[in-house]
């Protein structure tokens, strides 16, 4: 998942300061390209942005692969337009269905709201191998996958970045953290899922209240090879470290709780 990558490449990095021995690489591809990687024993832990699919899980099973899923942050999905935009702040969650959904038209904004500018409209959004847009699509447009075709897609964040930045008429959406990370070339917009305007934030996504757009972060583990010393001791260094590797990266920490619920689960393979 390119978005739970910054965390990951974080640990990696700083777990190898004290393990110089220890080769972690970490590839980049979204949650369904990963976990392609992940249920046939190729990989020793898959990143995701969303929940395991079921027949992801089965063929896993059919692989011989038993995993533990272990949820490591919070992420609210950011709806961001370009900088200069300066008739909206605010959208709600119809309209978003309204723009994104499958067989949509809109190529205008004032086709949206008709208070909007005659300004087209250009698209940005993750590729359908990522499980930020399984997520959005989901709840959304209230099916995973159903989309309109039109946009302008990318696996990698920082290419929907630069084209929302570079583009007047853009609107597109990526993880809180990329938003974060490049604030000052974005405009962030409040989302309306039928309670009022809210911005994700920390606390927003944290308490929940940025919704429908809050969403939680894993990592999948490969059992067997979590009974690898070299690959327990780096789970278990991610999940003590997981709130500061969370926060650094621009997302939201878990309660302390929830990553020693976690290491209870994986101390069994010590």
């Amino acid at each position: 998942s390119s978005t739970v990558f910054p965390i990951t490449v974080a640990a990696a990095e700083i777990f190898r300061e004290s393990n110089p021995g220890v080769q972690i690489p970490v590839g980049i591809s979204g949650t369904g390209g990963g976990m392609k990687r992940f249920v046939v024993g190729e990989t020793a832990i898959s990143n995701a942005s969303r929940e395991i699919k079921d027949k992801e899980a089965a063929l896993a099973l059919e692989n011989g692969i038993e995993f533990t899923e272990l949820e490591v942050a919070y992420d609210g999905l950011s709806v961001v337009v370009n900088k200069s935009n300066d008739w909206i702040d605010c959208i709600t969650t119809e309209e978003l269905k309204l723009i994104w959904d499958q067989g949509s038209t809109i190529n205008n904004w004032n086709q949206v709201r008709s208070s909007f500018p005659d300004k087209e409209m250009s698209l940005y959004g993750p590729g359908t191998d990522s499980g930020t847009f399984d997520y959005f699509t989901d709840v959304i447009n209230g099916e995973e996958g159903k989309t309109r075709a039109d946009y302008t897609p990318s696996e990698d964040d920082n290419v929907l970045v630069m084209g929302v930045s570079g583009d007047k008429g853009s609107i597109g959406y990526f993880g809180y953290a990329y938003y974060i990370e490049n604030e000052s070339q974005l405009k962030l917009l409040s989302v309306d899922g039928g309670t009022g305007c809210v911005a994700p934030s920390e606390q927003t996504i944290n308490d929940s209240s940025y919704a429908p757009l809050a969403r939680p972060m894993y990592i999948y583990v490969n059992n067997a090879e979590l009974s690898k010393p070299e690959v327990y001791e780096f789970v278990k260094f991610y999940l003590e470290n997981g709130k500061m590797l969370s926060e650094e990266g621009g997302y939201v920490g878990l309660p302390l709780d929830n990553y020693n619920e976690s290491l209870s689960l994986i101390a069994e393979y010590k």
